[in-house]
């Protein structure tokens, strides 16, 4: 109710000052403001904005030919969903669909364009639903190949970048130098990332170092890390290359898929 009262109190403030004997044109733009009240929350726009698309509801309803019911204070009263009305408003007014980030209301936002008769959002909603699902549907591949030699060293691919980025991750937690990030040199692009360099220990570990030779932790270690976190992310392991020592820690190429 505070919100209602504090939008409708700066609408007459504006009505007042764009009203006066002092600024007559600044009047006439006024008139062309309408308020809707959408599921509870107000909306004041242009009625030029809402009559943009011929045929359709809002434009109906601005022009006089849909009759809509007005609530207490004399708004058109449109029950439906408010908070997907910005949406709504935001394609009327740009041309086009723009959603945040992360937006997963595909379907309430396609009943809400089927109910406003807007077939160019309606085509936009189903397109980028559709795309969304093909994504998801997207076989995943991992692959970690160990070239045991300093030149090559071990390989890590994935053709989704997050789960590259989530053994970045991982790895700067388990190295020894207390890395203040993924070294950068490691990364060969967003779906490959490279260790070449490292010497061997007096036993035979393979140590991962720097460009500055800091040392960042063991290639098994990598290895094991890459493994366990293919697990964890819901990966099957699908063929594993040169497992002779009865550990896939040590094997050549290990391809996962999911």
């Amino acid at each position: 109710m505070e919100r209602k009262i504090n939008r409708r109190e700066k609408e007459k403030d504006y009505e007042g000052k764009h009203n006066s004997p002092e600024g007559p044109d600044q009047g006439k733009s006024c008139k062309t403001l309408t308020t809707l009240n959408v599921g509870g929350y107000l909306y004041i726009t242009q009625k030029q904005t809402l009559a943009k698309y011929p045929d359709t509801f809002l434009e109906g309803v601005v022009n006089g030919k849909i009759l809509c019911p007005l609530d207490a204070d004399g708004h058109y009263f449109i029950d439906r969903d408010g908070l997907l009305f910005r949406h709504v408003l935001n394609f009327l007014r740009n041309g086009e669909l723009l959603l945040p980030e992360g937006f997963r209301e595909n379907q309430l936002l396609a009943q809400e364009a089927e109910f406003f008769q807007l077939k160019g959002l309606a085509e936009e909603v189903k397109s980028r639903w559709e795309k969304e699902q093909l994504t998801a549907r997207e076989t995943t591949f991992l692959e970690i190949t160990d070239n045991h030699d300093r030149s090559q060293g071990l390989r890590i691919f994935c053709n989704a970048p997050d789960f590259i980025t989530k053994i970045k991750s991982r790895i700067v937690l388990v190295s020894k130098s207390r890395l203040d990030g993924f070294p950068e040199e490691f990364s060969i692009s967003s779906n490959i990332i490279q260790f070449k360099y490292f010497i061997k220990s007096e036993n035979g570990t393979r140590l991962v170092l720097k460009e500055d030779n800091t040392f960042v932790c063991t290639l098994e270690t990598l290895k094991f890390e890459a493994i366990m976190m293919a697990l964890k992310c819901g990966f099957r392991l699908l063929t594993s290359l040169d497992c002779s020592k009865g550990s896939i820690v040590h094997s050549d190429a290990l391809h996962f898929i999911k």
